[in-house]
């Protein structure tokens, strides 16, 4: 299984501007709709990566815990739906509600957005305070799915979350986030012309 690392924007990076379709309401979200927002966590995903598949019921999780703290979250996915049609609107809305998914989730067709938060990988974390500014970009938890055989996965061991949720908590806290931060693994994201 071939994994691809975050890029680990600089810490402290204002958050990019976007304004993208919401795929289950089909309303258009963008940063100034978060603005005010004690935290804005931006998740990079996709429906059909096994890395995103190994981890959604824990993004479930964190919407749960976390938005009724004041914490924006939405998910945006930017993979190609050309050469990954699993990866269509129609399919995110249906991943989304699937997966009971309490956030937003985006198209991103024009790949300017992830392009412009350097996102590589799916899933890809950042993690911005009240004013903004990027206090956390990297994995979810250490846990990674295991490969059984081709096209067949499994999760050795269930995610908790633990990396992102210790970032989440310091920031609602008022204490500062560890710097010590690692990249998030996942498939890339599926850019077009490629």
């Amino acid at each position: 299984m071939a994994m691809t690392a975050s890029t680990m924007m600089p810490l402290g990076t204002a958050a990019p501007h976007f304004s993208l379709p919401d795929t289950v309401t089909g309303q258009p979200v963008s940063l100034e709709d978060v603005r005010g927002s004690r935290a804005l966590l931006v998740m990079f995903i996709c429906n059909h990566c096994p890395f995103v598949v190994h981890v959604k019921d824990e993004l479930a999780r964190l919407g749960r815990d976390y938005q009724p703290q004041g914490v924006a979250i939405i998910a945006i996915s930017s993979n190609d739906i050309t050469t990954h049609p699993a990866d269509s609107p129609d399919k995110m809305k249906l991943f989304a509600k699937a997966n009971d998914f309490g956030f937003p989730y985006l198209y991103d067709e024009s790949q300017e957005v992830a392009k412009a938060f350097a996102a590589a990988c799916t899933p890809d974390f950042f993690l911005f305070d009240g004013d903004m500014k990027l206090a956390y970009r990297g994995q979810l938890d250490d846990t990674r799915p295991s490969r059984l055989g081709p096209g067949q996965y499994d999760s050795a061991s269930q995610p908790d979350g633990r990396d992102l949720r210790a970032a989440l908590d310091a920031l609602l806290a008022g204490r500062p986030v560890a710097t010590d931060q690692k990249p998030s693994m996942g498939c890339n994201i599926k850019w077009k012309g490629i």
